[in-house]
Formats: C-alpha cells, structure tokens, sequence
C-alpha cells in the first residue's frame, strides 16, 4: 500500500512581499498536478510591511480541515515573521530561511537561502516571492513537477511580467540542486 502524500506548508513574510501570491500559485500547481490543495492566510492590520503568512496543505487525499497545524516546511523572509510564525514545525520539518537573519533569529538546522539578495540579482526585489517559489518547488520536487508551478506563475503574475517572474523561480529552484 503506498503512503498518503500530506504536505503543511507554511510561508512567512512582510506584508507587500507576496507570499500570498506565492501560496496560491503553489496550490493552484497542486491542483494541476492531481492533488487535492487548499490555501489560507493571515497577515496583521497594517497589511503593508507588518508578519504575515500563507499557508498550503497539499494532499493525496481529501483535506478535511484547511488550516495547516503542523508544518511540514516552513519558509521565513524576516526575523519578524519567524518569530510569529515558526515555532510549530514538524520535528522532521524543513526550516527555509533568508540567509540574513541572524544566527540569533533561527535555528542551525535550518536551510539558509539568500532570497532577497538573488530576487535583486535578477532585477527586482520584489519577485522574492518567485525566488522562495523555486526554493519551495524543489524541495517538493518529489511530489509537483516544476512545470506544473511555471503554469500556474503564467496565470497569476500580472500580464508583461511572467519573464521576470518565471526567471526568479527558475533561480530559487536552482539554488536548491
């Protein structure tokens, strides 16, 4: 008998660095890829630049209950947000981390990625979200195929900008190789 396939995944960031569009461009990729998904998200009052999270729960099942209890992965772009968000991860979880926060802001175990500095490298830090994108999508490689996730990025992102979009994913998902 083969094993159910469960993943809670859990993104974290600033408000205005969207992670939400990330969240539902990754579900929407599950989807597509044949698996039951459900997306949710908190963000704070001040909605710019204040914690906020996106959480995704894919599944080879039916989901019965949408919030994501104990992350499987766990994605932080500021000391802020993982300090609200990250102290429930499975204890065989993934911690993915912008390598900029302190030693002091996250564990050792935790996979440091230099998301801002590469989504700056490929012309705008604003697709930070596309770079943790392809980080996500290669640590999930096993379960969605990539070209799955570029599909859906073509469908979300606002029209002129899949290029740049898709480029910054292709970036985060190489990082991880």
């Amino acid at each position: 008998m083969n094993a159910v396939i469960r993943k809670e995944i859990r993104l974290s960031g600033s408000g205005g660095q969207g992670i939400i569009l990330a969240a539902v461009t990754l579900a929407d990729a599950a989807l597509e890829a044949g698996f039951y998904g459900v997306q949710t998200q908190s963000y704070g009052p001040e909605a710019r630049g204040g914690a906020s999270k996106a959480e995704v729960i894919i599944s080879d099942q039916p989901i019965d209950y949408p919030k994501v209890t104990t992350p499987d992965i766990v994605l932080a772009l500021t000391a802020q947000a993982y300090a609200k968000y990250c102290d429930d991860i499975n204890p065989g979880g993934t911690m993915i981390v912008e390598e900029s926060l302190s030693a002091d802001d996250c564990p050792e175990s935790a996979l440091r990625v230099p998301i801002l500095g590469t989504a700056r490298e490929v012309g705008k830090e604003i697709v930070a979200n596309m770079v943790s994108l392809g980080v996500l999508a290669a640590t999930l490689k096993k379960h969605i195929d990539k070209e799955f996730i570029e599909k859906s990025i073509s469908k979300r992102v606002p029209p002129g900008t899949e290029e740049l979009n898709i480029r910054a994913f292709q970036k985060g998902y190489d990082m991880i190789q």
